[in-house]
């Protein structure tokens, strides 16, 4: 899940894990896709914020060295490798659907 905080540029990242899960990361277009490490909260959810440019750009999420499109989020793009990257805008008031 994806949502837009007060300043249109700041993205708020969040997902649920299975209990057992340890390495959970964003990586996108903002980040160059270089993996950023999220946080986790009680309940399993790993959460994570970061800059982002106006516009929408493509992400996804690195659990345990596996990739993982948004589960909350329908909107897609095909990837390079025949899969499909999360597709959220910076500049919408929810980028993400949960």
């Amino acid at each position: 899940m994806v949502t837009r905080g007060r300043k249109a540029r700041t993205v708020r990242f969040a997902v649920t894990v299975p209990d057992g899960r340890h390495d959970v990361y964003v990586a996108g277009e903002f980040s160059g896709w270089e993996p950023v490490r999220m946080t986790r909260r009680p309940g399993g959810t790993y959460v994570r914020q970061v800059a982002a440019p106006a516009g929408t750009f493509e992400y996804k999420f690195l659990v345990d060295g596996q990739w993982l499109a948004d589960p909350d989020n329908p909107y897609r793009a095909p990837d390079p490798y025949g899969g499909f990257n999360s597709v959220a805008a910076a500049d919408a008031d929810v980028a993400g659907h949960g």
